[in-house]
């Protein structure tokens, strides 16, 4: 079971959250509708387990929620922080997941971060097993943040040098996914995975570090051409 703090302004949204995380065996210590009640949540009580926040929160309905997230990380940078987001906004993503925000962390290898689109929520068994693994110290990034990233970057080289099968291992595996899922989603052996990995570290020229440091360094590199 873990004990998790939530920041939703939507009523409904937030209701439905609290709902799911119970049914799922969790316990929500604060449910909260804005950034300020968020961090008195979390200074109020035991360090949480997990941190859940939407990123556009009162009051100015910007980025008030992805900054209190980087704040409590510069603050407990142990503190697993899950990011809810309404639409594919890389720049929120590669603020968080690189550390490059005001207040972040900036730590190399940061573990314990999440990004994920709201509507991955209605996905209730991902969403549950994308919550365990923030909790457990990995990085989880939504597919479609990791799409998005990868087109904006296919037309340079050296992406452009990947195979289409480079590229979808190359997605999966910005995802956070290990190389035995990798080939379970791809539907191909895990030495053919390994195979692809070293070829697209050899193109990419990126660290072949195994776990979130592999994550960081891929991320790194797509979101160098956001600007």
């Amino acid at each position: 079971m873990l004990r998790v703090v939530l920041a939703e302004d939507s009523v409904l949204l937030r209701a439905g959250l609290v709902e799911l995380l119970t049914r799922g065996g969790h316990r929500v210590t604060a449910a909260v509708g804005d950034a300020e009640a968020l961090a008195r949540a979390v200074a109020d009580a035991a360090l949480p387990d997990l941190v859940i926040t939407d990123v556009r929160m009162p009051p100015g309905q910007r980025d008030e929620g992805l900054r209190a997230a980087l704040e409590l990380r510069s603050r407990h940078p142990e503190l697993p922080v899950l990011v809810l987001s309404q639409y594919v906004a890389t720049a929120y993503a590669t603020q968080l997941l690189g550390g490059d925000g005001p207040g972040a962390a900036g730590q190399p290898g940061a573990a314990g971060l999440g990004y994920l689109l709201k509507d991955r929520v209605g996905e209730v068994s991902e969403f549950l097993d994308a919550i365990r693994r923030v909790a457990a110290g990995e990085t989880v990034i939504d597919p479609e943040v990791v799409r998005t990233l990868l087109v904006q970057r296919t037309a340079s080289r050296p992406l452009g040098q990947l195979t289409p099968r480079e590229q979808e291992v190359l997605t999966l595996m910005a995802e956070g996914l290990n190389n035995v899922t990798i080939a379970q989603r791809l539907g191909v052996t895990e030495a053919s995975v390994v195979k692809h990995s070293g070829n697209i570290f050899m193109k990419l020229d990126l660290d072949p570090a195994e776990g979130n440091r592999r994550v960081l360094a891929v991320l790194t590199h797509l979101r160098g051409g956001l600007g």
